[in-house]
């Protein structure tokens, strides 16, 4: 069974992608862990599971999912890693988490998808050739890791350094409580009620109030899943986001020969335009 959560849709097309390939079910874990649902998900197949990475791990909250959540059945389970190119120390975090769960670690298939991260000026955006490269890059690399987990073998992980591990691990829950609150958050005026941010929120932390999404509490993934998923793009970060277009994979799903999507609206267009010396 593949196991998967997607906040734009870039895990979603590699876990579905692979489920075809397989002729496997792919189970989308978003309602689970907005439930806190942990009834034991079973499969007679190797797991595979599919997680964004974070600040160069798994999202947290998916990580605790998954140590909480019984697996039974196989006892081997593979992961796989979409990020915007650096999957950091999520496997050996993987290795972990399936080791305490007494499964055994089929190793890690890194996919390089587009980013979605918005909320910082840290990262640049990328040109719609590179987004599209990289779509079709990640499909072409689907076929050959379904092979290798078909035939049980194990797929090759990067080599994560020491290094690493004593950067990444303090330094990731200091970025989670300084950069990820909710404050900045906000609805314009073109926000038209249909809660749709509230319901794709793997932490619920927003609330509709008065038919406006409000963001309580202080946990936050920054997963940008209600930001980049809004239908009239009404969602803002602060002062960082106005500027930026919005990332869903369906919207360049045209890379792979689909239809193409409608044009980035034209107001989205002249904001950007306006903020082009960032």
């Amino acid at each position: 069974m593949i196991l998967y959560f997607s906040a734009t849709g870039n895990t979603r097309f590699v876990a579905e992608a692979l489920a075809a390939q397989l002729g496997d079910e792919a189970l989308d874990l978003i309602d689970r862990i907005r439930r806190g649902d942990h009834a034991p998900i079973r499969s007679d197949r190797p797991f595979v599971i599919c997680t964004p990475v974070y600040v160069c791990e798994m999202p947290r909250f998916l990580a605790e999912y998954l140590r909480d959540t019984p697996l039974t059945g196989s006892r081997e389970a593979y992961f796989v890693f979409t990020s915007g190119g650096y999957s950091g120390v999520s496997g050996v975090l993987a290795r972990g988490i399936m080791g305490k769960k007494g499964l055994r670690y089929m190793g890690c298939a890194d996919f390089t998808m587009p980013r979605n991260y918005i909320a910082s000026n840290a990262y640049s955006e990328l040109e719609t050739p590179e987004i599209e490269r990289r779509i079709r890059d990640s499909a072409a690399k689907i076929g050959p890791v379904a092979d290798a987990i078909r035939r049980g073998e194990k797929l090759k992980s990067r080599h994560v350094w020491l290094f690493e591990l004593l950067i990444t691990l303090p330094f990731n829950p200091v970025w989670v409580r300084v950069k990820q609150g909710v404050a900045d958050f906000h609805a314009t005026d073109k926000c038209v009620g249909c809660g749709k941010c509230a319901r794709l929120c793997p932490l619920n932390v927003i609330r509709m109030e008065g038919g406006r999404p409000a963001w309580r509490g202080k946990a936050c993934a920054h997963c940008m899943s209600c930001i980049q998923n809004c239908p009239a793009e009404a969602i803002e970060y602060g002062q960082v986001t106005p500027v930026k277009a919005r990332y869903r994979f369906e919207k360049y799903r045209y890379a792979l020969g689909s239809p193409q999507p409608q044009a980035e609206t034209n107001a989205r267009k002249t904001a950007r335009a306006a903020g082009s010396d960032r």
